[in-house]
């Protein structure tokens, strides 16, 4: 999957998530491109197509911003989105040699601490 995608698919899912929410900014186009390694023009695509989308906007001068109003994510988009993370995980854990009863069990213990975490908040 190319890079840009994988940017558009983390801000999304963040956005998504409640990670980011309206009106925080995001990492200007050299920052991140200097965190990720990566081709500034890279990022700048990316966020164009955030844009586009309407999850983020572009104040001339100041940043870029997750909009007041941005685009939900369909349920397709999530699907596709998990989909994406899930090929991933299971590509490393069968490098890992973890079978995948392991890595359900792993995933749902994951899960309870999460809920656990939420309840305390």
């Amino acid at each position: 999957m190319p890079i840009y995608v994988q940017i558009v698919n983390q801000i999304k899912y963040l956005v998504a998530a409640g990670r980011l929410n309206s009106g925080d900014e995001i990492p200007p186009i050299r920052v991140l491109a200097e965190q990720l390694l990566i081709n500034p023009n890279t990022v700048a695509r990316a966020y164009l197509e955030l844009e586009r989308t309407g999850v983020v906007t572009k104040r001339h001068g100041l940043g870029t911003y997750v909009s007041e109003h941005p685009a939900s994510v369909s349920d397709r988009e999530k699907l596709r989105i998990l989909s994406s993370r899930s090929d991933a995980l299971l590509a490393e854990a069968r490098q890992l040699d973890v079978g995948l009863p392991e890595l359900i069990k792993l995933l749902r213990e994951r899960d309870a601490v999460m809920n656990s975490e939420d309840l305390h908040k």
